[in-house]
């Protein structure tokens, strides 16, 4: 068990996020992390540090039960437990969707990932580089002075967010360079 367990905390280190790319028309069009998107975010970090990924199916009259199972290159196995799902329908598609449902629960639950909003991730990232981007272009109008400042903050309207935590800072650094440049030729 020691081998497969350091194994799996480098693994685990390495793993990506499960992106929410498919759309479930039956809840209002919202996305989710389907089961080879769990699979693509965990398999090439564990393959990476010698260990397979298995899952076993159980044999039950209500549903599905699964089994995540970690086998590492030395030979030790590490287990999930099982993982129960009822079949909504008792029929082929209704065991199937339970079969694809506890696949990719139980796998996530056995790797310790969350389904991670692909959309959602981007919008905040591209807010925090519009963010960043604006206060650099205020940074380097305060260094030019406060009539500089004054037109970079009309030109960008830094959301108050932005402005109040820095606006001590900017309007100092735009105050001395207004005096730096007074007693300067021009």
């Amino acid at each position: 068990m020691k081998q497969i367990a350091a194994a799996f905390v480098k693994a685990q280190k390495a793993f990506g996020p499960a992106l929410k790319t498919n759309v479930n028309p039956a809840f209002k069009g919202s996305k989710y992390a389907d089961l080879s998107a769990c699979v693509e975010a965990v398999m090439d970090a564990l393959n990476a540090n010698g260990i397979a990924l298995m899952q076993h199916s159980h044999e039950v009259d209500s549903g599905v039960t699964v089994e995540t199972v970690f086998l590492h290159e030395s030979g030790e196995v590490l287990s999930s437990g099982k993982l129960h799902v009822p079949a909504s329908k008792q029929d082929a598609q209704g065991y199937g969707s339970a079969m694809t449902y506890a696949r990719r629960y139980s796998l996530m639950a056995a790797c310790g990932i969350a389904p991670e909003d692909d959309d959602g991730n981007a919008a905040v990232k591209a807010q925090a580089d519009e963010e960043s981007r604006v206060l650099q272009a205020l940074r380097d109008a305060s260094m030019l002075g406060t009539n500089a400042l004054r037109m970079a903050y009309e030109k960008h309207t830094p959301p108050d967010s932005l402005w109040k935590p820095n606006q001590a800072m900017l309007k100092k650094a735009a105050a001395q360079a207004d005096k730096a440049t007074e007693g300067a030729p021009a």
